[in-house]
């Protein structure tokens, strides 16, 4: 449960900072600031040096990008920071001595066991620890789809291990991946050669089981932020395995998950639990070869679960199909859901 609120109620709306505001996520933000609605009194983008001084449009009007190094924050409510990692660590903490709630795009602060790391649908209660430190970290994109989809189940029934493969968009590289993978396209498809220059290898036409960089024991990064994130957002020694791979799809990351409960748990089960979740559609009917796409998911606000069956292989286990957009729910709704808690 949350306590008293976290801002005190302004007639005239919050004082909200966009850091980031000219990449993919922040514009992101912006979009679903007004398409909810969320009450800003004043909006301040911000982003590096390079893009200061350039335009951003929010609820029709034209707003001037201030440079983040110059910006003193005093006077700012809220602020939802997608400018990477390093930009966090040297800013959000100024942010937050200046009486700002900060909600963190990055891995920055992740794992830091003081900081909340938070999906509103999960874990709300974490926000608790915010009152001492005022940052929030946003969890990995792929975490967040896949925590979603987990927690009515585990709520039911305890989860002993999940094993998760995932297929996942370009977009959570950046708009140069999404750039890489169009031009990679256009130029194979023409009988040219493939540029490659954000991943590791060629990514039209092509599949690589490599998301960020490999770590001593084999696993990536991406794979071990997937596995302890899900353990602190669930609060629960779940034993997690994961294994992250990039496609050739421009939005919507999909998972494969394989959940084994502590007892009895099957599909219809699962599946009428998932049913009734906050956050979650399912799309599930294999007669007619309906279940959630990347294509179809790209733009929406669910996390959508098709292929709920049965492990036969494995008493009290089932499968899941999971499917989200990465820039939406996996960074900027989360975001927004987080803030729109602060002030309620």
């Amino acid at each position: 449960m949350i306590g008293d609120r976290f801002l005190p109620e302004k007639e005239k709306g919050y004082v909200v900072a966009v850091v980031g505001a000219t990449g993919a996520v922040g514009q992101t933000m912006l979009e679903i600031l007004a398409e909810r609605k969320f009450p800003v009194a004043k909006l301040i983008p911000l982003a590096s040096s390079r893009s200061a001084g350039s335009a951003i449009s929010f609820k029709g009007r034209e707003y001037i990008v201030q440079d983040l190094e110059q910006f003193d924050p005093a006077g700012v409510d809220i602020a939802l920071f997608s400018a990477g990692g390093g930009t966090s660590l040297t800013h959000a903490p100024r942010f937050a001595e200046a009486g700002c709630y900060v909600v963190d795009n990055s891995s920055a602060w992740r794992m830091d066991p003081s900081i909340a790391l938070v999906v509103p649908e999960v874990n709300a209660h974490a926000l608790e620890m915010a009152r001492q430190n005022r940052i929030i970290a946003n969890p990995n994109c792929s975490t967040i789809q896949m925590v979603v989809a987990l927690k009515p189940l585990h709520d039911a029934v305890p989860i002993q291990r999940v094993v998760v493969s995932t297929y996942q968009a370009v977009s959570g590289a950046g708009t140069r991946a999404i750039e890489e993978l169009a031009k990679q396209t256009a130029c194979l498809l023409n009988a040219g050669s493939a540029e490659v220059g954000v991943f590791p290898a060629r990514i039209a036409f092509n599949v690589i089981p490599q998301i960020d960089v490999f770590m001593a024991d084999g696993y990536t990064k991406e794979e071990r932020k997937m596995i302890d994130e899900t353990i602190k957002i669930l609060e629960s020694d779940i034993a997690v395995t994961a294994t992250t791979v990039r496609v050739p799809v421009f939005y919507g990351h999909s998972e494969s998950v394989n959940v084994t409960f502590t007892g009895p748990m099957d599909a219809a089960t699962a599946r009428s639990l998932l049913a009734d979740a906050d956050g979650v559609c399912v799309v599930d009917d294999p007669t007619a070869e309906d279940y959630p796409m990347p294509s179809e998911a790209a733009g929406s606000d669910p996390v959508w679960v098709g292929r709920i069956r049965d492990d036969a292989s494995c008493p009290n286990s089932i499968h899941l199909w999971v499917v989200a957009d990465n820039i939406r729910k996996g960074a900027a709704l989360n975001a927004v859901q987080i803030a729109e808690i602060l002030i309620s």
